[in-house]
């Protein structure tokens, strides 16, 4: 699901154990994954 071209990315996925939403920030330099932050967003 994530791009490697694109530098940042934001996403909305619905965790598969409890399907609260998760909001995952992705950071790419050079086609190569930087950085990855998962943040709940408990309802």
């Amino acid at each position: 699901m994530v791009d490697p071209s694109i530098e940042f990315q934001r996403f909305i996925e619905d965790c598969e154990v409890c399907c609260n939403p998760i909001e995952f920030t992705v950071k790419i330099q050079e086609g190569e994954f930087v950085e990855i932050i998962p943040y709940s967003i408990e309802q």
